[in-house]
């Protein structure tokens, strides 16, 4: 089926992901040192013959719930994607994080391989599409097979990872929701294959991706797909980062509280 390119993202997620060297800055680092949840790492195996390494956060429940998967921003996985995928195991969802470098970095590596977050990057930029998508529907899959999870399987990605959810929509019909954080849609011919509704979350102040939000809402509509953009006044691009930081300012902050209010909600209903 048509697949879009991957795209660039905007230089300002390139800037708020920062690089390796500056993990313990992240306010995302206390949240994992703290929780009391359960974290580990697995190895998933894709049909191309890949192995896909992953963090898994369990919720403290008593029941099997939904899983979460959640896509990372254009410089690998970090404490970034491993905090909202505590906040959403905090939430009652089994959360897995793929890093989508694994077994590209130097001697084979994942994301922690990479000398920088510019070198991680720039490794991102050489990830075949199809790559992806198999890896993401191996993660997918995954996801459905675990005892703690029930059939359904929702996915979610920041800036690079958002188009990338978007994109893999138009693959996995069967992925009951499509949360798209500040991301590029896909070609209008390949939103006729998408099977999930699909939900954004969008920047007042990034243009270069919610000035295409109309155009994309008409290209949805005319394929018959369900499409719900919301639009944070005065929020950048990657508020979702930005607004967790001690120094963020009002609208980020703002943006990033109603986003994950709305997700939550948006994940209820699952």
């Amino acid at each position: 089926m048509p697949r879009s390119p991957i795209l660039l993202p905007a230089l300002t997620c390139m800037l708020l992901a920062g690089p390796a060297a500056a993990q313990e800055a992240d306010p995302n680092r206390e949240r994992l040192e703290q929780s009391p949840r359960h974290h580990e790492f697995v190895r998933i195996d894709t049909e191309a013959g890949r192995s896909v390494r992953a963090l898994v956060v369990y919720p403290e429940v008593d029941r099997p719930v939904p899983a979460v998967v959640v896509i990372h921003e254009n410089r690998g996985l970090t404490d970034f994607e491993r905090g909202v995928a505590d906040e959403l195991a905090e939430s009652g969802y089994v959360a897995i994080a793929p890093d989508l470098l694994s077994q590209t970095g130097p001697n084979d590596g994942d994301t922690d391989s990479f000398a920088s977050g510019d070198a991680a990057r720039e490794g991102i930029y050489q990830l075949p599409p199809e790559q992806v998508t198999a890896d993401l529907d191996a993660v997918v899959a995954y996801g459905r097979s675990l005892e703690a999870t029930t059939d359904k399987v929702a996915v979610a990605g920041f800036c690079w990872g958002g188009g990338q959810a978007f994109r893999h929509a138009t693959d996995k019909p069967e992925v009951a929701a499509t949360f798209v954080f500040y991301g590029t849609a896909p070609e209008k011919e390949a939103m006729k294959e998408i099977g999930s509704p699909v939900y954004g979350f969008y920047g007042g102040d990034d243009f270069r991706i919610t000035g295409q939000v109309p155009e994309v809402k008409q290209a949805m509509e005319a394929a018959g797909k369900v499409y719900e953009p919301v639009v944070y006044e005065g929020a950048g691009h990657g508020f979702v980062r930005a607004g967790a930081m001690p120094d963020a300012d009002e609208a980020n902050r703002r943006a990033r509280e109603q986003a994950w209010e709305r997700w939550k909600e948006l994940l209820g209903k699952l």
